[in-house]
């Protein structure tokens, strides 16, 4: 009876291949897709309050560089402001706490942005500032 010998270099190396082979499965795939396909949703839908925070920031920042005289002078030129950026829908002028501290002008606003992502799902965003 001949017995036939397998090489022992062989199934090693077999052995180790299987061993180091590496990837994603299917069900792994898609996790991650869905995963940053949210993802992706999330942040175009939040991109644009940032963006709009922002404009508004810049905006009564440069308002309180020019120091107005008075209350109603710095509303009319954050309405004024407004006319021009199309971007600043969540606040109004009424919406901003205009005080002196130490003779220098302070302008604070807050205001909340709910993004709706899916369904009866929704981001609630709460910002704040004031001039700098």
């Amino acid at each position: 009876m001949l017995r036939r010998q397998s090489k022992p270099g062989l199934r090693r190396h077999m052995g180790a291949q299987a061993r180091s082979q590496r990837g994603i499965s299917l069900f792994g795939l898609l996790f991650w897709g869905v995963l940053l396909a949210f993802g992706g949703v999330v942040v175009a839908r939040v991109i644009p309050t940032v963006l709009e925070f922002y404009t508004i920031q810049r905006v009564v920042d440069r308002i309180a560089a020019a120091n107005p005289a008075t209350v109603p002078a710095v509303r009319a030129e954050f309405e004024r402001a407004q006319q021009v950026e199309y971007s600043m829908v969540s606040i109004s002028s009424q919406d901003l706490v205009i005080s002196k501290d130490n003779e220098k002008l302070q302008i604070s606003f807050a205001y909340d942005k709910q993004v709706d992502l899916a369904g009866p799902v929704s981001l609630l965003i709460k910002y704040q500032g004031k001039s700098r």
